[in-house]
């Protein structure tokens, strides 16, 4: 195992993603970028099974370095965002313009978020991320920003610029036709695109440490050994997996390559953590 810092830093990260996630990888675009090229897959399918923000996914998208990104969450309401802006992004639009941004709104955005059918995609959708936009951290259990009587330093509104938000729908909506929007477990989009040529899978689960409070869908250490069983079984695909540095991942991945490297983290605070990628055996690294 080596540890990486000088791979990261090629290519300015282009930012795309509407959503803010805490630990979100938009980070690791040039790294990915370099991956994307060095394996040849500048005119393949590049997949998250756990797509969160999708931050990377997109920047590799929309700037031509793969054809088609697959955007899978579990999670029913990241799932109704993006299936929202790729079908319904003019209806979004609209509606991030004209939407009041006040602590009475957020109650009723939070009321659809948590009440609302799951089968409204546009309001479930919107819900989701009027919350994203104006929770701290952009987390989706948490409070709004300033608090509840709007006393902190930041309002409502500081994360939520309506011109730079539906400039970003306009580029993804752009693109629509070239994303997949899947709402399963993400173990099953391994097995199913592993089996597939030209194709390079993402794998950022939940973490080990502090998933609970970053996640709506958190892992036990049954599904973390799943999924370790998962992708050992399909080494001869293309794939890389992150997670946080903890000593269970090397016994997980004993047989597989192995890198350390830093990453700026923001959730309440701004911290740089050491995480570590795991690389399938056929994945050429750079």
């Amino acid at each position: 195992m080596n540890n990486s810092g000088s791979a990261m830093k090629h290519h300015k990260k282009p930012i795309i993603s509407p959503l803010r996630y805490p630990g979100g990888k938009a980070a690791l675009y040039p790294r990915l970028r370099a991956i994307v090229r060095a394996n040849d897959l500048t005119s393949g399918t590049y997949v998250e099974p756990y797509a969160g923000g999708a931050g990377a996914a997109l920047g590799l998208l929309v700037t031509g370095q793969v054809r088609r990104i697959v955007i899978n969450d579990l999670d029913p309401a990241i799932y109704a965002f993006w299936k929202a802006i790729t079908t319904e992004s003019l209806e979004i639009a609209q509606m991030i313009k004209s939407v009041d941004l006040t602590v009475l709104e957020w109650s009723h955005q939070k009321d659809i978020y948590l009440n609302g059918p799951r089968e409204d995609y546009l309001s479930l959708g919107f819900a989701t991320f009027f919350l994203n936009r104006t929770n701290r951290s952009g987390v989706l259990n948490g409070g709004p920003i300033g608090g509840m009587d709007q006393s902190g330093k930041y309002k409502i509104d500081a994360r939520f610029n309506r011109e730079t938000l539906v400039e970003r729908l306009r580029l993804i909506a752009l693109h629509a036709s070239r994303i997949s929007v899947l709402n399963t477990d993400g173990m099953t989009v391994i097995k199913r695109y592993s089996k597939r040529d030209n194709t390079l899978i993402y794998a950022d689960p939940p973490y080990f440490e502090k998933a609970g409070s970053l996640y709506l869908n958190s892992f036990t250490d049954s599904h973390h050994s799943a999924l370790a069983s998962c992708l050992n079984k399909v080494s001869d695909a293309k794939w890389l997996l992150t997670y946080d540095n903890v000593p269970r991942v090397a016994e997980l991945y004993s047989d597989r390559r192995r890198e350390v490297f830093s990453l700026n983290y923001s959730a309440h605070r701004v911290t740089k953590a050491n995480e570590i990628m795991v690389f399938s055996d056929s994945l050429t690294v750079v």
